[in-house]
């Protein structure tokens, strides 16, 4: 019979254990909206700096910063584990009743890609959470879990995990079959979790599901369910809570987490916080161990734009600009001056293989005008011949010696970016008509982030704090409108501001509150005006989304890094002028 919790707690003030490797399985960063406040680069410096090789992501029902996390792992030559803290529905993602609140709907259950097919899984999990089991949370179900565990490792979950809520309600036969059928579907993929951060839900879930792992002969690892970086956040966060719930911080009964135990630890903190259970400390490290994931970001999913009669995309794409040579400039009109920079401009496309890119672009721009809908190029491509002749713009950059080379340049890899102008009124029956040309599955607006910018992390802390609108609106004010100022920023360029700052306890809570808070990510929204295509259906590259109260789908990834994975991203831009 192995000793209880409290027996291991005792046996701590008798020894100092000794550390070993360790690597965090469970970790938040502020892509988990307004709950985790972990920022990516500074959480893998952090485990970087500690000697650790390895971090998870596992962000709360998305995959928001999965690429991002990744790129930056493996700048810092930090093993990347790339997780998801999934809502699980306790029965059918489609059934969508019965729950009269969040906790009812579904249980917490803990997600790792080991390699590329796993992550490729993670995307179709978590797509469809959001398209299909969307029930306050989005929610995947046993059903699908099965289907693609191919490649992933599974935790248990921590105390809000259906395997720990069976234990907790005294089934602890439905908790075995639970166990069983986890084993059954992952094998040796599959970890019991346990955790110990100061709660004594925690507790009591270590003890139980200890004693159910060696009745069933499964492996034990021990994680932290890290939500902020350092131990001194644990205030921040609390307010960061607040803001999530609307609630004040002097509300004895919001939520609250009652710990300051949620921060990154570092091996020796783990080990000395599961005294007894090295062995799942340890194990941490073997899980991550066993993740390989190499993501091919080289290539591109680009649509092929099909010509008429068999044609090369090439050929096409220089038959129409011949024609819009004429039509631009009259046969009499175009000189050796023209006809070399469409050389060279159709000379760098060809080789750099967007010759389907414009062929696109151009097909909708087309499309546009035979609909009576006002559109235009703006910004760099301007400067391209092509987009001229092909009616994609309206200025000649020859007449204004606009440079081609700002536009698209052969020495660089960034894919070119035509940012079209359309009627506001009238932009979605151009989406649509991409839509129907390529696809449905192949097109969908791209996702985007609200942040928390100076003036609204000062709002949201105050009323968090409990302070006046009126005061609120005093503080604010003090922040000068330049673009994108940070606090310290307008701490130091604001007298009064600064004034206030250095002289009132109240303010300064506030002021260092808001800048622990400034910049992290506080929603999810749709890009005002990016459309990504692909080659084949996007959920096969790009996780999705639906937002709240809205129809269109749309990608968790922002336009970078959708890019960035290889996929063709367009701004249809809507004005009304």
């Amino acid at each position: 019979m192995p000793p209880t919790f409290l027996e291991h707690e005792s046996a701590a003030l008798l020894k100092t254990p000794t550390p070993g490797a360790f690597a965090h399985l469970h970790c938040h960063t502020h892509y988990s909206l307004l709950d985790g406040a972990n920022r990516i680069d500074q959480v893998v410096t952090k485990v970087k700096d500690a000697g650790m090789n390895a971090l998870a992501i596992t962000d709360h029902g998305n995959l928001y910063g999965a690429l991002e996390f990744y790129n930056e792992c493996r700048s810092r030559s930090v093993n990347p584990v790339l997780g998801l803290e999934a809502y699980i529905a306790p029965g059918s993602r489609f059934d969508k009743s019965g729950a009269s609140r969040v906790k009812e709907a579904s249980f917490h259950l803990t997600l790792l890609a080991m390699n590329r097919a796993g992550f490729q899984n993670l995307v179709k999990l978590s797509s469809a959470s959001f398209l299909e089991g969307f029930y306050y949370k989005p929610r995947i179900d046993k059903e699908l879990l099965e289907a693609h565990s191919d490649g992933l490792i599974l935790l248990s979950g921590c105390a809000a995990g259906e395997l720990s809520q069976l234990l907790l309600s005294g089934k602890v036969d439905e908790a075995e079959k639970l166990a069983a059928w986890y084993s059954k579907v992952f094998g040796d993929r599959l970890y019991m979790e346990i955790q110990n951060a100061g709660f004594a839900i925690q507790k009591q879930c270590l003890e139980m599901t200890v004693d159910l792992a060696n009745r069933m002969g499964l492996p034990l690892v021990a994680t932290n369910d890290a939500h902020y970086l350092n131990q001194s956040d644990a205030a921040m966060h609390d307010v960061l809570l607040c803001v999530n719930t609307k609630a004040e911080r002097s509300d004895t009964k919001r939520m609250k987490m009652d710990t300051d135990q949620l921060f990154v630890r570092i091996p020796a903190e783990m080990y000395a916080a599961f005294v007894g259970f090295e062995e799942a400390v340890a194990r941490s490290q073997e899980i991550a161990d066993r993740v390989d994931i190499q993501l091919d970001l080289k290539s591109r999913h680009y649509p092929v734009f099909q010509p008429p009669a068999g044609k090369k995309d090439i050929d096409y794409l220089r038959e129409l600009c011949e024609e819009g040579l004429v039509l631009r400039y009259g046969a009499d009109g175009i000189t050796n001056v023209h006809r070399d920079r469409l050389e060279f401009e159709l000379g760098v496309i060809a080789k750099m293989g967007y010759a389907s890119y414009f062929l696109i672009v151009w097909d909708f721009v087309r499309f546009a005008g035979e609909q009576g809908i006002p559109c235009s190029a703006r910004g760099s491509a301007c400067g391209a011949l092509v987009a001229f002749v092909l009616r994609l713009s309206h200025v000649c950059p020859l007449e204004y010696d606009l440079l081609f080379e700002r536009f698209l340049d052969p020495s660089r890899t960034e894919p070119p970016d035509i940012d079209i102008d359309f009627c506001r009124d009238r932009r979605q029956a151009v989406i649509d008509y991409t839509k129907q040309k390529y696809g449905t599955a192949n097109v969908c607006q791209i996702g985007t982030f609200g942040t928390l910018k100076a003036k609204a992390a000062i709002r949201d802390v105050a009323r968090a704090l409990s302070v006046s609108p009126r005061d609120v609106d005093v503080i604010s004010k003090m922040v000068p409108e330049t673009l994108n100022i940070t606090l310290d920023e307008a701490i130091k360029d604001s007298p009064d501001l600064k004034a206030l700052y250095e002289s009132d306890p109240k303010i300064r809570e506030i002021l260092d509150l808001a800048k622990q808070i400034e910049g992290l990510a506080r929603s999810a929204g749709t890009h005002a005006a990016g459309v990504v295509v692909s080659d084949q259906p996007i959920s096969q590259y790009v996780p999705l989304q639906i937002i709240t109260g809205k129809t269109d789908v749309i990608t968790q990834w922002e336009g970078p890094t959708v890019e960035n994975a290889g996929l063709l991203k367009m701004d249809f831009l809507g004005l009304r002028n």
